[in-house]
């Protein structure tokens, strides 16, 4: 008897229009992830002749999602604990205006790292850098500095009223009308064999309130 021909299996099990797709959606990842690499590659280099001239499009890409900084490795980490919480003023139904209470967005996150072995990527990383970004783009006054400044407040913006959204701030009929955003910030106290003396008294940093566009209030992105 003629052998029976082993079955294929992975993309050769595919037919020939689906092998075509699947070579094409590959082949863009790939290209997707050099661009990436490259583009990371040229914002951490010591500045050279091509990362000077395409300036502009490699801080477009890289902000603020995939800024680069070496906290990690700075001979004086940071020593604070900072959290970063929110409210809203909602329009009711009524016509009526509500304030909220203020939500520990970081809190939020915390809990749902611990004891989870896989955090994701947002859940570790979103609020901290978000917080990061406009902190070095705004002066003592709040006032952005330049463009990127104003990216900041977007991106910042935008995760608060997605995440107080998740957490139904606005209530049923409810529309956020207004956003407000501060931080608390508070040194970790010292172990326990330490005879460091530090004060665990937090600091508050309140920004003005933000008008959220409408689009944004109805669960848009702007």
């Amino acid at each position: 008897d003629t052998p029976l021909p082993e079955p294929r299996t992975g993309v050769a099990a595919l037919s020939l229009r689906h092998q075509i797709a699947a070579v094409v959606a590959l082949g863009i990842v790939a290209v997707v992830v050099c661009a990436h690499i490259g583009m990371t590659f040229l914002h951490v280099a010591p500045a050279n002749t091509v990362s000077k001239e395409h300036a502009k499009t490699i801080e477009d890409w890289i902000y603020p999602e995939f800024e680069q900084n070496w906290k990690l490795f700075a001979p004086n980490p940071l020593q604070q604990d900072i959290s970063v919480q929110a409210r809203a003023e909602v329009l009711t139904p009524d016509g009526g205006v509500r304030t909220t209470g203020w939500y520990d967005l970081s809190a939020e996150d915390g809990r749902a790292i611990d004891g989870n072995l896989l955090p994701s990527h947002t859940q570790q990383n979103e609020l901290r850098r978000a917080w990061d970004f406009f902190v070095a783009t705004h002066d003592g006054e709040d006032r952005p500095a330049g463009m990127r400044g104003t990216l900041a407040e977007s991106y910042l913006r935008r995760i608060m009223v997605m995440r107080l959204d998740r957490s139904d701030a606005a209530g049923p009929g409810g529309v956020v009308d207004r956003i407000q955003v501060r931080s608390r910030t508070a040194d970790v106290p010292p172990p326990e064999w330490s005879e460091e003396e530090v004060s665990t008294k937090p600091v508050y940093r309140t920004l003005p309130w933000w008008p959220v566009p409408e689009d944004e209030a109805r669960g848009g992105i702007g």
